[in-house]
């Protein structure tokens, strides 16, 4: 008798675990072992990394794979194993990476090493019975040599948990390039992957059971926490901002309760361009722009300041929504929709504080384009800002949020499962900062930004105007701005005080940036090893084509050549995909909760003259009860965090077995955990706490 070693890993998630029986049969190329069950009270918990040996009467030679299967408790449950190793009894080590659910029926995983794998014999397919009750599979889609099986014809095909997609994979080397098909979704916007519903989504990329419950019952859960119910459906308007605050003061978290006590306020409107959801349009300005024609009387009437000397010292800032110039807004429940498309100048005052100096609410200069003023009247001011936080909250959720995270997220994440094997050490990073990505982008294509989807009921860039912003977003989208050190460098914004959203993403990026370096100078000794890595080349290959269109103007490289070039980019991935996603998602609900500091929708254009608004014509403006509850419940939805949710203090299920690799995430990991203790220590200084990039609350990945 010889013995083998089988270690098997049970992924970090909640729901990974199983009390089913699992077996498991080895394949080599000299026969396989028996069917052995793999036994052991709580050997497949959560993280559990249990040992297991199975015997064979000979040595069945090289190991080609493995079958796994699962025999179901009473209860049905997944069990989702991150990887088996087998060691052979002649010292060999075969790793075998799964990372996907198993039920109850047979599995086959290749030995990745493997360039080729074992056909199925047509009477193994007959006796374990892998006939499925789905369409059949279209036969031309099997290789000649394989379509006159008579047993093929009765498989069926419809997840990658199918028997029939494991023989697809085990027959084409390259069976990922099938599972993992670029789609164009818009002229003009980034590729997706092909994927007309979640059920079509390979399972290694699925949500967990927990997070599928979770998420489909959240939503319902939002209307009824908030108690929201009544208002859904209702078209009326507002008539007093103190029935708006009625069903806010449901809500008791501290910071959306600061946003609504102080909405009004010039320095907190000027602060949320820094520490909001939004920091990435606020720049410095050098000059005016030609369009926006602000004189030293309009906003120094009595001195001491000018803006020309405010400029050289660095103390007049600009924020441009020319990406939402001339569009025509949605129609809601048959009713136009607004918005605008601002300038807002912003001076920052000998006490360190952001506060506006003048708003102009449409791009073009005219009679009936006034420039407001903090000098205005009430409402005549406010509602300029308002149309301000309104525009925000439109060019913030589609270029900020949409494009510049979730869907370059798809891109890096599609490319990756299509170019690089499993083994590849750049999967091994990138893997746990793809997590749950792909499913959530289906959900937001199929139910968010649909035609008919949740976006359309009470955002006023719902329907084509949506797809114009995307498309104006990603001409204009540039590699340096996704680099947080050049991005604030680019817009001179590396001293302005209290800019927490720059202090702890520099941080972070230079946390990930070390552990990038050493990974990857591990792996590659020299820029030759980087430039003729095939699957790296394809990978960087088709971001550039796929995500950004082939268009050489943003500054993506098209090809790696040094160690350095990739060292940038994949920290970039990484930080766009964790850190970047957190700053612009996070806070959504603790800005956006109270809806007029951050409309999604405007029901009247903007004023074209001074003097005419009141709070009644803002009331009438601002979104009707339907569309505040329906705001309120997707942010709410958005920004809350479930049970199995994994951040970036973690590295679960890393595939990585060598000294140095191990000892870089340890390092990586301290890191984290003492940049998290530094912004917990500071925010407790702070009026308003910024916690949105702590690695304690950052998740990995896109994954709401």
């Amino acid at each position: 008798m010889v013995d083998y070693e089988v270690t098997v890993s049970t992924a970090c998630l909640d729901d990974a675990g199983t009390s089913g029986r699992v077996h498991i049969k080895l394949v080599g190329k000299d026969g396989e072992s028996d069917r052995t069950w793999l036994e052991g009270h709580s050997s497949f918990i959560p993280g559990a990394v249990s040992s297991f040996t199975v015997s064979c009467p000979v040595s069945i030679g090289k190991l080609h794979g493995i079958e796994l299967d699962k025999q179901p408790p009473e209860i049905q449950d997944d069990w989702f194993p991150a990887k088996v190793v087998v060691k052979s009894p002649e010292g060999h080590t075969y790793k075998f990476p799964i990372a996907c659910s198993i039920t109850s029926s047979v599995q086959f995983f290749d030995d990745e090493a493997q360039s080729t794998l074992p056909m199925l014999s047509n009477s193994r397919v007959l006796e374990r019975g892998y006939q499925q009750a789905q369409p059949p599979l279209d036969r031309k889609t099997l290789p000649q040599e394989h379509q006159d099986l008579p047993q093929v014809q009765s498989m069926q095909l419809m997840s990658s948990n199918s028997i029939v997609s494991r023989i697809r994979h085990w027959m084409d080397p390259n069976w990922r390039l099938k599972e993992y098909i670029w789609h164009l979704y818009g002229k003009g916007m980034p590729y997706c992957m092909k994927a007309e519903t979640t059920y079509s989504l390979p399972s290694e990329v699925k949500f967990s059971w927990t997070k599928t419950l979770e998420f489909e019952s959240n939503l319902i859960k939002g209307l009824v926490k908030l108690r929201l119910e009544g208002l859904s459906y209702s078209k009326e308007n507002w008539t007093d901002l103190v029935d708006i605050r009625g069903i806010f003061n449901i809500e008791k978290k501290y910071l959306p309760g600061y946003v609504r006590q102080h909405w009004r306020e010039d320095a907190f409107f000027g602060y949320q361009f820094l520490n909001g959801v939004n920091p990435m349009l606020i720049r410095r300005c050098s000059a005016l722009p030609n369009n926006f024609p602000v004189t030293d009387e309009m906003v120094f009437p009595s001195g001491p300041h000018t803006l020309a000397e405010e400029m050289k010292k660095g103390n007049i800032f600009l924020c441009d929504y020319k990406l939402l110039d001339g569009l025509k807004a949605n129609i809601i429940d048959g009713k136009q929709q607004y918005m605008a498309a601002p300038l807002v100048l912003l001076h920052k005052t000998s006490d360190d504080e952001l506060r506006p100096l003048a708003i102009q609410l449409k791009q073009t200069p005219a009679g009936d384009n006034p420039i407001f003023l903090p000098t205005d009247s009430e409402y005549d001011w406010l509602m300029a800002k308002i149309f301000v936080r309104s525009a925000d909250f439109n060019l913030h959720e589609i270029n900020c949020h949409l494009l510049r995270t979730h869907l370059l997220a798809e891109v890096f994440t599609v490319s990756l499962m299509r170019n690089v094997s499993r083994k590849h050490l750049l999967h091994k990073l990138l893997l746990p900062h793809t997590r749950y990505t792909l499913q959530i982008n289906v959900l937001a294509r199929t139910d968010l930004i649909s035609e008919n989807g949740a976006f359309s009921q009470f955002v006023a860039s719902g329907g084509e105007a949506l797809k114009t912003i995307l498309k104006r977003s990603l001409s204009s989208l540039t590699y340096s701005s996704l680099c947080i050190p050049e991005d604030i460098t680019e817009r001179g914004l590396e001293a302005v005080p209290n800019f927490y959203y720059r202090e702890d993403g520099l941080k972070l990026w230079d946390i990930i940036q070390r552990l990038v370096q050493g990974m990857l100078s591990f792996h590659y000794k020299s820029d030759a090893d980087v430039k003729y890595d095939e699957q790296l080349q394809d990978w960087i290959s088709e971001i550039f084509k796929y995500g950004f269109l082939s268009r050489s103007s943003t500054g993506i490289p098209q090809r790696f050549t040094t160690v350095e070039e990739l060292v940038k980019f994949v920290t970039m991935v990484i930080f766009t995909c964790s850190g970047q996603h957190s700053a612009v998602n996070s806070g959504q609900y603790d800005y956006g909760g109270w809806m007029p500091n951050a409309p999604s929708t405007m029901q009247l254009p903007p004023p074209t003259r001074k003097g005419t608004t009141s709070e009644e014509t803002m009331l009438q403006t601002l979104p009707n009860k339907s569309q505040t509850a329906k705001a309120m419940a997707t942010l709410w939805l958005l920004t809350h965090s479930v049970a199995d949710a994994v951040h970036i203090v973690h590295y679960p299920d890393a595939d990585f077995d060598e000294t140095i690799p191990c000892e870089l995430i340890r390092a990586y990991q301290g890191e984290l955990q003492t940049l998290s203790a530094r912004i917990r220590v500071r925010n407790l200084s702070l009026q308003v706490p910024y916690t949105y990039i702590d690695p304690a609350v950052v998740e990995n990945s896109v994954a709401i």
